[in-house]
């Protein structure tokens, strides 16, 4: 479909519906849980283990073809956990695998089919244990590109930005962009300049989601029960 042909009621539904699901099913799966969150398609998110933490005002976007996967498996008790800041991006495909300990800081974006992880998995001799592991530390307002990857013992600084598809290796300094494989500096940012950040879109959440639903009420108010019934059945008609 073009455009969306779902009366408001309809909508409002369906996204009433993801948050019970959120509250019901993925929970009581985080050590702690923030407030203020979207999750969409929240039924294709995986989480497994814990410690796993996340943040204020998280958005989280899942697909049934790009699941998201947040996962924590360790050898060794007390070791492994996850810890995502306030004001996340986690868009499709994600993945999060933690057997020692990665923190991600406060509106870090993590675009499609990136993967972060803090251990090799296999050792290059021992197929049969998980290797070695190092944390990694993304500080605040890191921009992760699609695809890219984020390797053991990596820290991003603060305001950086990771290509698509690359491969961090070697932590990053902050405000600079990285890419490549194995992912190097090609561009410094101005550490003077002003940086808008998620936490600036969710100053007001309640104010916000008060102005999305308005915008929703507008856009959807000629639509009809009957018109989307017939854009389901009959879309190349509309």
């Amino acid at each position: 479909m073009r455009k969306d042909h779902r009366p408001y009621f309809i909508k409002k539904a369906y996204l009433n519906f993801q948050k019970l699901y959120v509250k019901h099913f993925l929970r009581p799966h985080f050590e702690t849980f923030g407030k203020n969150f979207v999750f969409m398609q929240p039924w294709h998110v995986k989480i497994f283990g814990s410690p796993i933490e996340l943040g204020d005002c998280a958005t989280v976007i899942a697909t049934s073809d790009h699941k998201v996967r947040i996962s924590v498996w360790s050898e060794h008790k007390g070791e492994g956990c996850i810890r995502i800041g306030d004001y996340s991006l986690i868009c499709p495909g994600v993945r999060i695998s933690s057997a020692l300990e990665i923190v991600i800081g406060d509106s870090c974006m993590i675009a499609s089919g990136a993967y972060i992880t803090d251990c090799d998995w296999h050792d290059i001799y021992n197929r049969i244990s998980l290797g070695k592991r190092l944390p990694v530390k993304i500080e605040d307002n890191v921009w992760i590109g699609d695809s890219a990857i984020v390797c053991k013992g990596v820290t991003i600084g603060a305001n950086s930005i990771v290509g698509a598809g690359a491969v961090v290796i070697n932590s990053v300094p902050p405000n600079v962009i990285v890419a490549g494989n194995p992912a190097r500096v090609v561009k410094q940012l101005d550490p003077n300049a002003t940086f808008t950040t998620r936490a600036h879109w969710f100053s007001d959440p309640a104010k916000l989601f008060e102005d999305i639903d308005a915008w929703d009420r507008a856009l959807l108010r000629d639509n009809t029960l009957l018109g989307w019934l017939k854009a389901i059945v009959v879309p190349r008609d509309l």
